[in-house]
């Protein structure tokens, strides 16, 4: 790119990828929706601004955490995890060291692409491990070497990354949000490399072109995701599935596309693994972004959930208070997903969903089911937003 013919508007390298962006409101469940292109505006600007980070603030020589997905950047993060990406290269060595802190999972990928950044064809190649393998010292600090090949006297934590390798991306994974605590780390590349330079004027273009794409890249990604679930079994049926290159090779998914009106719920039952590491279940928008983390009810694990006498799990998906324990606010949708995650578990149930009058909830529960009061519902948002602002998120 010559450097004298630069355009005098940024338009210029922005207008494209964000247009083909929006133009997949045609793969959603409602085009012509007003709701639906307003909302798809803003989350076309979200990602364009999350590309910012990925295109810009490191390189694989430079690796440098840049926050991926959270309360802020919701394209379908798990709530009770806080994401985290850096470029990397499967020829260089890198050091990830510090403390682990005190939460339930660290869990690391190493991959060919990431969602957002690339072309779904052009990812794979993904490994994943979580820190119950790794050594540690007392106060929980470790450090691991990512490598092509062990390196000659490493006896210490290692992982293998292959040669096509060129992102990875850790999740810190919380329970109890109020009282674990999020790990520190670092990243380094431990070859010679050049010092950081200035980025020429072609780079710069190029770089923001590619960011301009975020937007379509996840849109394509996520809504085919979605809308499979939906053309395999319909709305309000579970389906199990697992994400190999991206997710977590010991975790069990099970999405259901829910559909309700106002007035309605869906309650949601299950039974629960004997041996269950880690589980949750979430709400997300038509468009894969998690519904509202900070100030919705709009997840639920181990830490917040209430079982019912006869050891079930029992929820209620609503958007209005049902007046009972285990309520998954929809934050105002008549559509969406819901997400469950079994992680490491003995068993891997398929939970129900029945549509009913939320007026009638009660009645679809058991007898013993105890009741939340609009003040006890209050005291317990309170603890959830004070608990989600004292995590790490960016």
């Amino acid at each position: 790119m010559d450097p004298s013919k630069i355009e005098p508007s940024i338009i210029a390298y922005l207008a494209d990828g964000l247009e083909a962006g929006i133009a997949e409101l045609k793969n959603t469940w409602k085009p012509a929706d007003p709701a639906y292109r307003a909302d798809f505006y803003r989350q076309a600007v979200m990602n364009l601004s999350w590309g910012y980070f990925a295109f810009f603030h490191a390189d694989a020589e430079h690796p440098d955490w840049a926050p991926l997905w959270n309360p802020v950047y919701t394209d379908q993060p798990n709530p009770d995890d806080i994401y985290l990406y850096s470029p990397i290269r499967g020829d260089l060595t890198y050091r990830v060291s510090g403390s682990r802190g005190t939460c339930a999972l660290v869990t690391f990928n190493t991959q060919r692409g990431w969602v957002g950044l690339v072309e779904r064809t052009e990812m794979g190649f993904g490994r994943d491990f979580d820190d119950r393998s790794l050594e540690t010292d007392a106060d929980g600090n470790f450090e691991i070497i990512f490598s092509a090949q062990r390196p000659d006297g490493h006896t210490g934590n290692w992982a293998e990354i292959t040669p096509e390798a060129t992102a990875m991306v850790v999740r810190y994974r919380m329970v109890d949000w109020e009282n674990e605590r999020d790990p520190q780390l670092s990243i380094e590349c431990l070859d010679h490399v050049p010092p950081k330079q200035r980025l020429a004027p072609a780079e710069i273009l190029e770089r923001i072109q590619k960011m301009s794409r975020v937007p379509l890249l996840y849109n394509q990604s996520f809504l085919a995701i979605q809308n499979r679930v939906k053309e395999v079994v319909g709305t309000n049926v579970f389906l199990q599935e697992q994400y190999p290159g991206g997710g977590l090779s010991q975790q069990v998914y099970w999405p259901a596309v829910f559909s309700l009106e106002d007035g309605e719920a869906l309650i949601l039952e299950t039974e629960m693994p004997a041996r269950r590491h880690y589980w949750n279940i979430q709400m997300n928008d038509p468009y894969f972004n998690a519904v509202e983390i900070v100030y919705r009810f709009s997840s639920i694990n181990e830490a917040t959930a209430k079982f019912s006498s006869d050891g079930k799990l029992r929820c209620v998906v609503s958007n209005g208070d049902p007046g009972v324990p285990n309520w998954l606010d929809a934050g105002g949708f008549h559509e969406g997903t819901i997400y469950g995650r079994w992680y490491d578990c003995d068993s891997a149930p398929t939970p129900t969903l029945k549509r009913v009058k939320l007026s009638e909830v009660r009645e679809h529960l058991p007898s013993d089911t105890p009741v939340v009061t609009p003040e006890e519902r209050a005291g317990l948002l309170r603890h959830r937003v004070r608990s989600a602002q004292r995590r790490r998120r960016w």
